[in-house]
This record gives structure tokens, C-alpha cells and sequence, in this order.
């Protein structure tokens, strides 16, 4: 047992300085750490208002008058037809196909069960009791770690499997003969050709001589100076801080949410500010996660959207409260944590559905 405890000690020192945990932790007690902010100063920059461009003056085009002899009327032919001569044909067809006819023999089925994993099987770390051969006189000194394993659960369903196939039978159909008379070609049409001279005419007629140009002037460009932000010494992570163990769990901020909506009301304003500014304000310097998630009612995507949209607007207004954007982490879930069966395709009330529509926060390290 002494051999035991030893490693357990010596594990538990050598995760602390690999995770760079708390030099000397309380049993019992939680810890987060705080970080600094990020620094920025205001600096003077040049923009450029309006740039440069160039102002084009046009120079008119010039033209000139010549004479031109143009065609008025191409050359033609006139064309005389002679019709064709034309005589009947009887054809003989099939006016209606053969076939089949069918009939349907429906599947049969016969009943059936399916054993499913509900649960899978998982195993968990767990403090035993004090050691009845504990030499110590603190019971705490001789207390182990159990690694202990849990079954899976399964659900057997009834379900119907298929006996038989649907299928089907045919009976033949005849099939029945028509005629019809067409007209045949006995010589085709014929064309006789004639051929009628073009015809010119002389025009006058303006053309360019010289085209319109432009001259270029060129406009300085206007600018000014403007101050804005830039990061002077960027925040990072300084010491360790004791809060309350509660705090690093999930912490309900029961927000009700209009419906597809990610707007803050007034009144979700006010509880934010009454719920979770006043914990902020207590632990300066220590970063927040902010989850929301939604139920399994309409698309996956677009619930895991909506739950990112609602995250952030908590966000931003800790941001308008002077909150600094490094300290917090917007974080949606949609509908991947469930905390009841109401997943897609299971019929629920409106109630259970309510119970997955949720935005919580907690204090974390990363």
C-alpha cells in the first residue's frame, strides 16, 4: 500500500509542473488563471482622403465630304417553279402492340426483434475509501484511485423482417394490323433560272479626318491624419487565482431566447448584468467561456449557427460593458449536447424540448 501512495505522489507532482499548475494548492479548493490585458496606444497615421486623378479636356473630331458610287440593287435571279408530280401507296401497320398483362403478388413479412446499444460501456476514475491496513493516522494519506468499468446497456425492438418478395404474373396480349395510303413522288419540282442585272447610284457622303483626342491635367491627391489604436504590449498569463469550485462548471444563464432569434431583449441585458457581470468584476483577469445550444428542432446547421450567434451577442455586450475581448471565449454548440432523449426523430413535448435550449458560462484556464 505505502508503494502505491508514493507513485500516486509522484504522478500528482509531475502533472503539476508539465500542466504549470499552482505552486501550493488547498485541498478542496479551485484555481484559474488570471491574465493581463492587451495594451494599445493611439497613433497618427495619413490616409489619403481623395488620390490623385487626372481631368481629360476633349479635342472635337474633323471631317471631310467624298463622293461614292454604292450599290442600290445586287444582281438577281428570278426563279420559275416547276411542281412536282406526286401518286398514292397503300402501307400496311401494326395498330396495336402485343404485350403483357401483369398482376401484382404483394411482399409478405414476418415478425422480427433487434438487440440495440442505448449506452455504450465506459469506465471512470474513482476515489476509494480509506485502506483498513492504513498505518497513518490521517485517513486521507491512505485513500487510492479505482479505474472501474461500467457494461453497456442494450434495448431489444420489435421490428419485421421480409418473407417473401413481392412478385408477379403475366398473361399475353395479341397485337392487331391497320393500313393507311400515302402520297409517293413519281418526278420532283424543277426550277428554271433567270438572272437580273445589279444596279449603282453615286452618294456624297461625310467621313472622319481627324479623330477627337484628349489632354490630360493632373489633380493632386488630398489626405489626412487620423489616431487610431495599436497594440503596444500584448497580455498574457500571470498568476494563479482561488475561485469558488462552483464557477468552473457550467453555470446556467437562463436567457429566453425569441424563437430563431439572436437578439438580446432588455431583459436578458439585465440579467447578464445581475448574473454575470458581478462574477466577472470578482475574478479580474480570469477568462469566461460562454456556451449556447439549442434542441434538435429544425436543421443541424442551422442550429449550430444560431447557437454561435447567440454565444457571441453575450460576448459583445460583455464587450460594451468594458469587458476585454481576450478574456472571452464564445463557444456554440447547437445540438450535439443534448441533455435528454429529444434528438431528431424522437416525438417530444414542448417542455423537454425547452430543457436543451440553454446559455451557460463558466470560468476556465485556456
Amino acid at each position: 500500500m505505502k508503494k502505491v501512495l508514493f507513485l500516486a505522489v509522484a504522478f500528482t507532482a509531475s502533472f503539476a509542473m508539465a500542466q504549470d499548475l499552482p505552486s501550493n494548492p488547498e485541498p478542496g479548493k479551485c484555481y484559474v488563471r488570471c491574465t493581463t490585458p492587451d495594451v494599445y496606444v493611439n497613433e497618427v497615421t495619413t490616409v489619403t482622403t481623395n488620390p490623385s486623378y487626372k481631368v481629360l479636356k476633349t479635342v472635337p473630331a474633323t471631317f471631310k465630304t467624298v463622293t461614292e458610287r454604292v450599290l442600290v440593287r445586287p444582281e438577281e435571279k428570278v426563279l420559275t417553279v416547276v411542281p412536282a408530280k406526286w401518286g398514292t401507296e397503300t402501307v400496311t401497320y401494326v395498330s396495336k402492340g402485343g404485350g403483357n398483362s401483369l398482376q401484382v403478388i404483394p411482399a409478405s413479412f414476418a415478425p422480427s426483434t433487434q438487440t440495440l446499444e442505448i449506452k455504450p460501456a465506459y469506465a471512470q476514475w474513482e476515489l476509494g475509501v480509506a485502506a483498513p491496513d492504513c498505518e497513518s493516522g490521517n485517513p486521507d494519506d491512505c485513500r487510492y484511485w479505482c479505474y472501474k468499468g461500467y457494461p453497456a446497456q442494450f434495448e431489444t425492438v420489435s421490428t419485421q423482417v421480409l418473407a417473401n418478395a413481392a412478385s408477379t404474373t403475366s398473361t399475353p396480349l395479341g397485337s392487331k394490323n391497320g393500313s393507311y395510303t400515302k402520297s409517293v413522288l413519281i418526278s420532283p419540282a424543277t426550277v428554271v433560272e433567270k438572272i437580273i442585272p445589279a444596279e449603282y447610284r453615286e452618294i456624297t457622303k461625310t467621313v472622319l479626318d481627324k479623330d477627337a483626342y484628349t489632354v490630360e491635367e493632373l489633380v493632386p491627391a488630398k489626405t489626412t491624419t487620423i489616431s487610431k489604436e495599436v497594440l503596444k504590449e500584448k497580455g498574457g498569463l500571470t498568476t494563479w487565482k482561488e475561485v469558488e469550485c462552483a464557477l468552473v462548471e457550467y453555470q446556467a444563464l437562463p436567457i429566453n431566447w425569441e424563437s430563431g432569434s439572436a437578439t438580446l431583449t432588455a431583459e436578458a441585458r439585465n440579467l447578464i448584468d445581475n448574473r454575470l457581470l458581478p462574477v466577472l468584476a470578482q475574478n479580474p483577469g480570469v477568462k469566461v467561456e460562454l456556451a449556447s445550444h439549442t434542441d434538435s428542432q429544425g436543421g443541424a446547421a442551422s442550429n449550430q449557427d444560431l447557437s454561435e450567434r447567440r454565444a457571441k451577442a453575450v460576448a459583445d455586450y460583455l464587450i460594451t460593458k468594458g469587458v476585454n475581448s481576450s478574456l472571452l471565449v464564445a463557444n456554440g454548440y447547437g445540438e450535439t449536447k443534448l441533455l435528454n432523449r429529444c434528438k431528431d426523430g424522437v416525438s417530444c413535448t414542448a417542455r423537454e424540448h425547452a430543457v436543451n435550449r440553454r446559455t451557460q458560462f463558466r470560468l476556465i484556464n485556456n
